[in-house]
């Protein structure tokens, strides 16, 4: 399988709101490779068309750099998988310490081959349930995507982000609706994610209300 063209790379991505380098690229491409030969022996993905993996896993991702003012700190990527989003946003942002939580073992141990072959220092990889995690680990930012249980997603969130930390969420619009509805959080206006009518990123943030406005699209908030 031929990898996808650099051009074509930071063109897909520029709908996602990140401009990619060529080395960043290269990364794209590199990660590819290794997601689809693992993905042979364990499941990782049910997406493996080069053009597809590089908008819903890569381009995606990126989205929530945008959507959360994403720079410097800690993340935390809850039920990590194959490494979405947490390792596209951290090769973006190599000044953030990435923290990838991911209970199966061979998943595990997948995130921690990219970690090697792809030289990304600012990753770590946590094989356990994300509730094993030490209490005094704190993060600027909290990302998952597709983990559900969100009540308890965004209680262990609280208890976790630094003052002024923010949860990063890839969610249907049924799902926004479920996050909304839990106590003593603030909702930014979600972002849509392009090509999708009822996928969007939401962030929040630990607050006195839950209230929230309606969902509108990417170019409306821009």
């Amino acid at each position: 399988m031929n990898p996808l063209p650099v051009d074509e790379i930071q063109r897909t991505l520029r709908t996602y709101g990140f401009s990619a380098s060529p080395t960043y690229c290269e990364q794209v491409r590199l990660y590819v490779e290794l997601l689809l030969r693992w993905n042979r022996k364990v499941s990782l993905t049910a997406v493996t068309e080069l053009r597809e993996i590089l908008k819903f896993h890569f381009g995606e991702s990126l989205l929530g750099i945008e959507a959360a003012a994403i720079e410097n700190g800690r993340l935390a990527d809850l039920g990590s998988g194959a490494g979405f989003p947490g390792i596209p946003i951290a090769m973006a942002k190599p000044g953030l310490e990435a923290a990838l939580i991911e209970s199966n073992a061979k998943k595990a141990a997948f995130l921690e081959e990219v970690r090697r072959e792809l030289d990304l220092k600012n990753i770590s990889v946590h094989k356990g349930r994300i509730e094993e995690l030490p209490a005094s680990e704190k993060f600027t930012f909290v990302t998952a995507r597709a983990l559900g249980r969100h009540r308890e997603l965004l209680g262990w969130t609280r208890k976790r982000l630094l003052e002024g930390g923010r949860a990063v969420l890839w969610l249907s619009s049924a799902g926004f609706v479920e996050v909304k509805g839990v106590p003593e959080w603030d909702w930014r206006e979600p972002v849509q994610i392009p090509g999708t009518k009822e996928r969007f990123v939401a962030v929040g943030q630990p607050g006195r209300s839950s209230q929230a406005g309606e969902i509108v699209s990417r170019e409306t908030i821009l």
